[in-house]
Formats: structure tokens, sequence, C-alpha cells
């Protein structure tokens, strides 16, 4: 009798979907990459996912993230998120925390979790997720830059210190072997961001700060097939592992 994964069953065998169906995820940011995530890996067969992110949708948003629609604008991201997870896969189980991770979070990661994904924009974030994966030994990927770029066939799969061109990856480099943090696997792009006319967008969703210092950063341009491919490279990294 066919069911939801039938098609994905004649691709890598009932077992390893059981595998994907017993898996659970943690989603850090669920923005133009990680909305992607979520998407790819409810419609592969994971079936527990626990989401991050304290952003809700906005009007500057539906250019690219797959949540993201008239409907959903004002809503959390993570709720979103929830609820579309929920109508592909209604067997699935999902943890959703509206929140900013940064160093002073709560511990949300525990033995539980097979799965990270980094797709947050802050290089503290970043960081402080890469070092309470390591902790606990689960796998962790991170995307890098996917703004400001509009080659989609330029994003490879590669340890962050085999990394070049991108600016994210090369501050994540550094700070990374500060920390005593040997490898990373990340996805990152080799074309050189565009050069951006000054802008203004007016979604305070779009304007990220640092903690540190609080001062708004530039808002990198974005479209809808670079995030998007992106995600979708993270979420077959994220399969393949789960499965091999």
């Amino acid at each position: 009798m066919p069911n939801q994964f039938s098609r994905t069953e004649l691709l890598i065998g009932k077992e390893a979907v059981k595998k994907l169906n017993q898996s659970k995820v943690a989603i850090f940011g669920i923005g133009g990459v990680g909305s992607f995530v979520v998407e790819a890996l409810v419609r592969a067969g994971v079936q527990n996912f626990i989401l991050v992110d304290n952003d809700k949708v906005c009007l500057t948003n539906l250019n690219r993230q797959i949540i993201a629609t008239r409907k959903t604008l004002g809503k959390y991201k993570v709720e979103v998120a929830k609820e579309r997870i929920l109508e592909i896969n209604p067997n699935a189980n999902v943890e959703i925390y509206p929140e900013f991770f940064m160093p002073d979070s709560k511990e949300i990661l525990d033995n539980t979790v097979d799965y990270v994904v980094d797709s947050v924009d802050t290089v503290t974030a970043k960081i402080e997720l890469v070092l309470r994966a390591n902790k606990l030994n689960i796998p962790i990927i991170s995307s890098m830059g996917t703004g400001n770029k509009l080659d989609a066939t330029k994003f490879e799969v590669s340890d962050i210190y085999k990394t070049s061109v991108c600016p994210l990856a090369k501050v994540m480099r550094k700070e990374l072997r500060s920390r005593g943090i040997e490898k990373l696997k990340v996805v990152y792009s080799k074309e050189e961001p565009i050069k951006l006319e000054e802008m203004k967008v007016n979604c305070k969703n779009d304007e990220i700060r640092t903690k540190e210092t609080k001062r708004k950063k530039e808002v990198p341009g974005s479209i809808s097939f670079v995030p998007s491919v992106a995600g979708l490279i993270i979420a077959g990294e994220v399969i393949k592992d789960i499965i091999k």
C-alpha cells in the first residue's frame, strides 16, 4: 500500500526511511535558508523537530522564505513552520522556541538530538551553537553567507577551514580556531558578494543587530533561488549523514 514516503523508499530503502522517522533535528534560524531545511527534512521523513527563531514573518520575507505568505505575516516563524510540518506529516513532533539564541540562552540541545542545523545570522550565536553541539557530540552543519549573491551554482559543502571568498566564513574560521574547534561542516558560496547601493527596508525584523554593540548592520540583498538552494543542500547533507 503506497504511503507518503513510498517514492523515497524506492530511492533509499525502507530501513533508511524508518531511521529518518526516528531522528530528531534541531534547526536554529527559520529564515531563507532554515525554512527550506525544514521543508526538505519533513518531506524526506524526519518526524522530530526543534525549531528556534524569535522573528515574526514580515513583508520582506515574502521574496525568499517558504513559510512566508500574506496569511502568515505577523506570526512567529516557528509557529508557522510547526503548522506547516504538521500539515505535511501529522505524525511529526515539533518543539518550538520563539527566542533569539545567544550564549546566555537556556540549554535547548540534549542527547536526544541527532543533528543540529545552524542557519542563524549572528556570529556569536553560530559560535555558541558549534560549542554546544561539540560538547554533546552532536553532528552540526552551518550555513555561511547567502545574501548579496545571484549564482546558486557556486555553493559547496566543505570544512570551514577549507573555505574561501565568503566573508562570514573568514570570521568563523578565526573565531573557531581561537576556541580550539578543529572542524565544522559548512555550506558556503565561492561567489563574490555583490556590492549594493544604499537601501532602506521598512521591516524591523531585517534590522540585524549584534548583542555586543546594538549597532544596525547593512541589510543584505536576497532573491528566491539562492538561500533556498543552500537550505536544500544542507537538508541533503543532514539526511545522507543520518542514513549512512
